[in-house]
Formats: structure tokens, sequence, C-alpha cells
């Protein structure tokens, strides 16, 4: 009870000097402190259960399978709640569930959200985050493939969205009013449930599931012998592949950027199954077990990059980057960690891999307000300038939908990885920014089959409004309320969310003179941010919190990241590889060029 009197005290203390001071402005050492008060709290205060853990009721789980095994429809992770983290398991919530109750239609589509994109959001002029490369970009949507989806829903009923008469939409695509479809809706019945729930397509857990399959169907189709992965003669997931694979999971999302990393990941995969094969001679021919254990290290290496890499690129602040660190390795760092082992079985000194499993009082899901903060299209440019990683000689100039689906297999094939990657470590990302959405994403043509035009769903969309809609569907508070309930003060008026005199004109316009009715991204994107943030302080609570607790309630990564599990030469591989190592390995015409502080930060040209 005093314990539990002191932790409060703490967490209450490092609140308020936050809000005294603001954790960036701290020497780092505070910062740190600050951070693991925040955490605490939100730990405490912003984990509410939507009753996620019992899967799809109806569905016994399958046989318990070797602890080694990540199982496709992600159950047995926990061993003792089999179903936890499942496909169709619920999203759960980081705010109290009788506040995540949609408002009535009316309130849902005012302001319009195509008002909202066209006004807000649509790209003036590219704002580049030249403290990134294209790379980042990319990283982010390969990762969310693996992370949440929604699936399609095949209702009638989509949402009308209001059209201004200057608007033009209508003209442009030569379609009826904008329809966007509503999500798909959570069918099982549950008497106790206060507001409305949905349900994901993918498992909850950081499981590689964009290159392995939600499904076995799916899973088995991307199969090869020898526990490897299917690569064309290229080197290349196979055309009809990927074609597949995105039309049933994404939407028609697919472009080059997600080709190079499934690519890059694929490979790494057979080169651990050939790894494994070589290490444990007695294991050559048994495919389960090479495949197997090839995922586990191939998940666990790009959960690895993206604490350790991709976000202390974003979060470039001083305090930020060595607190990502301290996620996976702990206060006593990498060198200790790698000469020394664990130390204890807290998570504090040696960080959460290998630690115990704590979900913390609330059963494991991903969450709606986790999914909303990473709506991040402004990551995306124009254009894209490929050049040859030999002579530096541009070699194409293409639009973004010139690298779509439909393209991407070949553009691969046509430029090679080895350019592709490099142009893409040598470019620029967008900042997530107001006014700084790519105008062609507002009229995004989508490859539809027949029956999904059968069921409504349009080939042309406006993503930025889409995005706007889908919060305010789900539930998601909006800004002002959003930071109270992450335990951030108020705003009290636009020039107090904005320091840009400009944008808060604009917001007061569309949201009639409200500061209430602002929409979450909308004041995401506004914000000023942290130095060297690609991202705002308030989506940061939200990262505090689900970052490390999708490490900590993983048993992958808490008490069975062990060489009896994952293997001695797995856990080698873990350890001394890096984004950048890898790429090389695969790529080594790249060893000159890549960022040897990090591969996500901008790359050498090559003169």
């Amino acid at each position: 009870m005093k314990l539990a009197v002191l932790s409060r005290g703490f967490q209450s203390f490092t609140q308020a000097v936050d809000h005294r001071f603001g954790w960036d402005r701290m020497p780092r050492p505070l910062g740190i402190v600050v951070f693991m008060g925040l955490r605490d709290k939100l730990r405490r205060c912003n984990l509410f259960d939507t009753g996620c853990a019992p899967g799809t009721p109806d569905q016994a789980p399958p046989p318990v399978p070797p602890r080694y095994v990540r199982t496709i429809e992600g159950t047995y992770n926990d061993l003792e709640y089999t179903n936890m983290g499942r496909v169709g398991c619920r999203f759960g919530r980081n705010v109290p569930l009788q506040e995540t109750v949609p408002q009535e239609k009316y309130a849902l589509l005012n302001p319009s959200p195509r008002e909202v994109s066209r006004r807000l959001l649509t790209r003036d002029r590219f704002l580049a985050a030249d403290t990134l490369n294209s790379l980042a970009a990319a990283w982010v949507q390969f990762e969310v493939h693996d992370w949440f989806s929604h699936g399609k829903n095949p209702t009638a009923d989509p949402w009308p969205v209001p059209l201004a008469k200057d608007d033009r939409w209508w003209e442009d695509s030569r379609i009826e009013p904008m329809l966007i479809q509503r999500t798909q809706p959570d069918n099982v019945d549950d008497p106790g449930r206060v507001a409305p729930t949905w349900v994901t397509t993918e498992t909850h857990w950081w499981d590689g599931s964009q290159i392995y399959g939600s499904n076995e169907v799916m899973a088995k189709a991307l199969r090869d012998v020898d526990g490897r992965l299917r690569l064309d003669a290229g080197g290349l997931p196979p055309a009809e592949l990927l074609d597949a694979v995105d039309r049933a999971d994404t939407g028609g999302a697919f472009w080059v950027g997600l080709g190079l990393l499934h690519t890059v990941f694929m490979r790494e995969h057979n080169a651990i199954c050939d790894h494994l094969r070589d290490e444990y001679p007695d294991k050559r021919g048994d495919d389960d077990w090479l495949y197997h254990h090839a995922r586990l290290v191939n998940s666990a290496l790009m959960a690895k990059i993206h604490a350790t890499e991709w976000t202390p690129a974003l979060l470039g602040h001083k305090t930020t980057r060595w607190g990502a660190n301290i996620e996976w390795y702990g206060l006593a760092g990498k060198w200790m960690a790698a000469h020394f082992g664990r130390i204890g079985k807290g998570e504090m000194i040696s960080g959460i891999p290998g630690s115990p499993t704590d979900h913390h009082g609330c059963p494991f899901s991903l969450t709606e307000e986790f999914v909303a903060v990473y709506r991040m299209h402004q990551l995306i440019p124009d254009r894209y300038r490929f050049c040859s990683v030999t002579d530096g000689r541009e070699m194409e100039n293409l639009t973004f939908p010139e690298l779509g689906l439909d393209h991407a297999h070949a553009r691969l094939e046509q430029l090679g990885m080895a350019n592709s990657l490099y142009s893409f470590g040598i470019s620029f990302p967008g900042q997530v920014k107001l006014h700084n959405f790519p105008e062609f994403l507002q009229r995004f043509q989508r490859p539809l089959r027949q029956e999904d035009i059968d069921q409504g769903h349009q080939p042309v969309v406006d993503l930025a409004a889409i995005d706007i809609l889908r919060n305010r569907e789900r539930g998601v508070p909006r800004y002002n309320r959003f930071r109270e309930r992450f335990h951030k003060r108020p705003v009290r008026s636009f020039e107090d969310l904005t320091d840009n005199p400009v944008w808060a004109r604009e917001m007061r316009e569309v949201y009639e003179g409200d500061i209430d009715r602002v929409d979450l991204s909308v004041g995401l994107y506004a914000e000023p941010f942290p130095d060297g943030f690609a991202f705002s302080d308030t989506a940061f609570r939200v990262f505090i919190l689900m970052a490390t607790r999708r490490l900590k309630s993983d048993r992958f990564f808490t008490v069975d990241y062990t060489p009896d599990v994952y293997t001695p030469a797995g856990m080698r591989w873990l350890e001394k590889e890096t984004f950048g190592s890898l790429l090389v390995r695969h790529y080594p015409e790249l060893a000159a060029t890549v960022n040897p502080e990090n591969a996500f930060k901008p790359w050498r040209p090559v003169r």
C-alpha cells in the first residue's frame, strides 16, 4: 500500500513538473525521470478493456504449438488467455469507454471532413523533413500493415459527406456525392458494451504479419521450401503474390516503398533460415522448425529496428533519443547488454526484452487512439527521383501514382533494389503538419474489383477526409479533450494551439470559433513540435504508453526472449544486426552511402 501511494505521488509530481517546465526543456536525466512518471501514470489511467481478450468466442484455439511458434492467427502468445490479441479481437481504448460513443450524425459530419481536408490539410508547398530520409516514411506504413487493419465494410449505408459548392472533387472524379464506407462493425453480441467497438483483421502482436500473412491460406502461399519465403528469379516477391496480399489486406495501397521493405525482410527471413540450417545441421529438412525460428528472429529484428533506430530518428530530441534506447537496452545500455547480459529482471536497468511479462491490469490489445495518432500521410512526397548508386545519375523522376500497386513490381525490376533503396535514402519525406497532405491522396484512385464497386466503394477517395471521419466515427476524442485525457492542459484558444497566425485564423473559420471542436488530427498537425520531433508532443503521449506495452505484453519479447526459444544463433543475430547492416549485407553496393549513425537519416550522395 505504501509503495502504491509513493508511486502515485511520483506520477503526480512528474506531471506537475512537465506542466510547469515541459520535459523537452529539462536536462536529459530529469527529462527521463519525467518520462518514467508519465509512462507509469498512463499505464495506470489510460488502459481500458473493451472485452478484447476472448477474441472470436465461437472459435476454439488450435492445438497448442511448440513454445517457439508465433501462430498465424495470434493465439497462444499469452499461454493462460490463449485468444488474447488474436485476429478478430477488439481494439482497446486509452480513454474511458463512456467517452468513446460517437456523436450523432450531424455532429459527426460537421464541419465536413472534406472541408477540413481542403482548407486545412491540402499541401500548399512541400515541407520537407530534412533530418530523415524517405525510408522512414515507407517504414511506418510497412509496420502499420503489421499492427492494425479494420478490414472492409460490406454495408450499403456509407457516410454521405457534405461538399461545398466550389468543391472540384465532383467535377474531377465524375462521381456523385462523396461517400465514405463505414468501419466494419463488431457483430459480437455483448449486452454489457457501453460504446461501439471494432475488431482487427490482423493480430494485435508485433509479429511481422505484413510479410507472413494473418490467415493460413496466405501464409501457405508465401512459403517456399526449407523454411524459406517465396522470391522470384530477380530476388523480388512474385508479382502475383504481392497483388493477392495487397488486394486482400491493404485495399490497393501497395507501392514501391512497401515493395522495398517487403523484399528486404523476406530476403532477411531467408538469410536467417540459411544461417540456422548451417548452425544446426540436425534441423536441415525440418521446414517448420526453420520457418518458425526465422520468423521469430525476423519479427524481433523489426521491433528492435523500430525501437532503437526509427523512433530515435523521428524523435530526434536529445532526451527521447536516449529514452528510446532505454526501452530496448535499459539504463545499463547496449554495451553492458552485449558484454554482461541482463542485470536483474526489471525493465529499468536492462530494458524490456527478457523482463517479466506485464499487461498492467488490462488485457493486451492495440487501441483506437493508437491507430489515430499513426495517421501520417504527410510523410509522402509528391515525386520520387531515382538515381544510380554507382554514379549518381538520374534514372527516373516519378510521381507516387506511377509507383503504385499496378507498377510496383515492374518499377523495382526496372530500377533495381539497390538503386531504389539508395534513392529513398537520399530523399526527404514530408513534415507531419497542416497544409502538407499530398493532393494526389485527396483524389486517390483505388484499384477496385467489381464486387467492391457493387458494395458502394468509390474508385476515387479523399484519404485526408477519411482520416478525419474515421476518428469521429470511432469515438476518438477531439483534440482538446484528447489532451486532457492524456494529462495535458487543454488549449484555451486557436492562438494557444499554434504559433502560426494564418493557421489559427483558418481553424477558427472552419470550426466556427469553437476550439473544442478541433479534430484530433488537425490539432496534432497544428501544435508546435519539440526540437527534433517529426510529430507532436500530444501524439507522443500515446507512444510513451503503447510503444512499451507492445513489447511488455508479448511473451516473445519478455519471458521467452531467451536462447532456449530463439536459439543461441538467433540471439546473436539479433544482437549484432541493425537496419543499415542488413541493407549492406543484402546489397553490398550500398556500403559507401548508408548513414552509419542511423539508416533512417539522410544518406551520403554518390558523387
